[in-house]
C-alpha cells in the first residue's frame, strides 16, 4: 500500500476510491520508528508514505483558534498539541505541516497555506500564526521585508 503526496491511497497500484475504506485505513495508521504501519489487533502491515499521510484541505477560524479539516475528515485545532511547522526545501519552496495525532502529520495544501499566511502576524521578530494560545513561527519577519 502507498499514500501519495496528494493524499491518494493506493493498493497494488490501484487507487482506493471508497472514502469509507480510506477513512478506516487512516484510523488504524501508526508511525513507529519513522515507519508507517496499518495496525489491527491481529495484523501489522507496512505502508509507504510519499510525504505526509494526510492532507489538510481547509481551515476556519473559530475565535482565537484555527481548525483544520483533513482529506479523511479529521478536525484538528492548531495548538501546543497540534503544531504547525514549515520545512523549506533547498530551492526555497515551503512545505507546511500540521500535527494530526501520535506523530502523524498532514501536509497543508497550497490554497489553505496561502489563506493561512493572510491571517498571519508578526511576533518577536517572526512571522507566523496564533492559535490555541500559542504562536507558530513560519519565517523571520525581516525575510519578508527584503
Amino acid at each position: 500500500m502507498r499514500i501519495a503526496r496528494d493524499g491518494t491511497w493506493f493498493y497494488e497500484g490501484s487507487k482506493i476510491t471508497r472514502p469509507g475504506l480510506v477513512g478506516l485505513f487512516s484510523s488504524i495508521l501508526k508511525l513507529e520508528d519513522g515507519k508507517f504501519f496499518l495496525v489491527t489487533p491481529v495484523e501489522k502491515v507496512g505502508i509507504t508514505v510519499e510525504d505526509a499521510p494526510f492532507v489538510a484541505v481547509d481551515f476556519e477560524q473559530n475565535g482565537a483558534d484555527i481548525v483544520f479539516e483533513t482529506h479523511v475528515g479529521d478536525s484538528v485545532t492548531v495548538g501546543p498539541e497540534n503544531a504547525v511547522r514549515i520545512d523549506v526545501a533547498e530551492d526555497g519552496e515551503p512545505s507546511p505541516y500540521l500535527h494530526v495525532r501520535a506523530g502523524l502529520e498532514a501536509l497543508i495544501d497550497r490554497k489553505s497555506f496561502y489563506r493561512l499566511v493572510e491571517v498571519g502576524a508578526h511576533h518577536e521578530g517572526m512571522f507566523g500564526i496564533w492559535s490555541g494560545g500559542a504562536f507558530f513561527p513560519f519565517v523571520e519577519s525581516a525575510a519578508l521585508q527584503d
